[in-house]
C-alpha cells in the first residue's frame, strides 16, 4: 500500500483532530477533568449522607427561606437560584448561535443577558450562605454526639420562639440548655425533636435536655452545625463554594469576551469561536449545579 505524504508525521497542534480546533479540544480536555472532580465530591458527599442517613438534617427543614417572604418556603429559592442558572445557559446558547451567524449586535445582547443571569446566582448564593451561616431555628448539641430541635407538638419549631426573642431586632442572641429547660418547663406546649426525628414529650423533653444537652447552636459554620451533623455543613461550604468559584470565573470571562467582542477583535478574525468555547464551560457548570441540586438538596 502506497503511504501518503502525511504517514508517521505527529499531530503539531496546528491541524483539526475531529473537526475540532486545538483550543476546543483543550477546553474539552478541561472539563472532562473537572467532571471527575466534580464527581468524586459528590460521590463522597453520597457516602456520608447514607452512612448518617438516621441523623442527616433534611433539606427541606433546612433551607426553608425566601428573602422578604415570612413563613417556611422549603427548597423555594433554591428552585428559583436554579432556574436562573438554566435560563443563563440559554442566552448563551442564542449569544453562541448569533456568532455563528457574525451578529455582533445580538452577541452583545445575550452575552450580556448571560452575565446578569450568572450575577444574579452569584448573589443568590452568597444571600443564601449568609442565612446558613447566621441560623435558622437554632439548635441543640448533646453529649450523644447530635443536635436536636425545639418543636412544638410534631411541627418543627424556633429556640428564638420558645425563647421569647426576636431574632431579626439586630442583638447578637446566646441562650443556654438551663435556659431552655426552664422555658420548656413553663410552656408545656414546646417539646424536643431528635436527631432521628422523633418527637418526644414535654416531660421526656425536659429529661433529656437535663441529662444530655451540651450547648444551643445558632447558626453554621466548619465548628458547629445547627443543622444537624457536621459534615452536612462541610459539604455546603466546600461543594458550592466550589461551584460558585467556577460561575464566577465564568462571569469574569464572559464580561472579557464581551469586551472583546464591543471592540470588535472576533468580527475581525472572521469567527465567534471564543464565545462557543466560553460557552461550553458555561453549560458545563450549569450541568453540574443540576447535578449538585439533585444530590444536596433534593436526595
Amino acid at each position: 500500500m502506497a503511504e501518503t505524504s502525511n504517514f508517521g508525521i505527529a499531530w503539531k497542534g496546528n491541524d483539526k483532530p475531529f473537526a475540532a480546533s486545538y483550543g476546543k479540544l483543550m477546553m474539552w480536555f478541561f472539563l472532562i477533568t473537572d467532571t471527575l472532580t466534580f464527581s468524586a465530591f459528590l460521590a463522597a458527599y453520597g457516602f456520608s449522607r447514607f452512612k448518617y442517613q438516621d441523623t442527616w438534617p433534611n433539606p427541606e427543614d433546612v433551607f426553608t427561606h425566601f428573602p422578604f417572604l415570612h413563613g417556611d418556603h422549603p427548597l423555594l429559592f433554591v428552585a428559583l437560584m436554579t432556574f436562573i442558572l438554566i435560563m443563563s445557559s440559554v442566552t448563551m446558547v442564542l449569544a453562541v448561535n448569533y456568532g455563528h451567524k457574525m451578529q455582533k449586535n445580538k452577541v452583545i445582547l445575550w452575552l450580556s443577558l448571560t452575565i446578569v443571569g450568572g450575577s444574579l446566582f452569584l448573589a443568590s448564593q452568597a444571600w443564601e450562605w449568609g442565612h446558613f451561616i447566621h441560623g435558622d431555628k437554632g439548635g441543640i448539641d448533646t453529649h450523644l454526639k447530635s443536635v436536636v430541635h425545639v418543636a412544638e407538638g410534631e411541627e418543627l419549631a424556633s429556640v428564638y420562639d420558645l425563647m421569647d426573642a426576636d431574632k431579626y431586632d439586630g442583638t447578637h442572641h446566646q441562650f443556654t440548655v438551663s435556659e431552655v429547660i426552664t422555658k420548656l418547663k413553663s410552656k408545656s406546649e414546646y417539646n424536643i425533636r431528635t436527631a432521628d426525628r422523633k418527637y418526644l414529650s414535654n416531660h421526656e423533653s425536659i429529661k433529656f435536655l437535663e441529662e444530655n444537652g451540651k450547648e444551643v447552636l445558632l447558626g453554621a459554620n466548619l465548628y458547629k452545625n445547627e443543622y444537624g451533623n457536621m459534615l452536612f455543613a462541610d459539604y455546603f461550604f466546600f461543594i458550592t463554594g466550589f461551584h460558585g468559584f467556577h460561575v464566577f470565573s465564568g462571569v469574569v470571562l464572559l464580561i472579557i469576551i464581551l469586551i472583546n467582542v464591543i471592540k470588535g477583535t472576533y468580527e475581525r478574525r472572521g469567527h465567534y469561536e471564543m464565545v462557543e468555547k466560553v460557552g461550553l464551560y458555561w453549560h458545563f457548570v450549569d450541568l453540574v449545579w443540576v447535578f449538585v441540586f439533585t444530590f444536596f438538596y433534593l436526595v
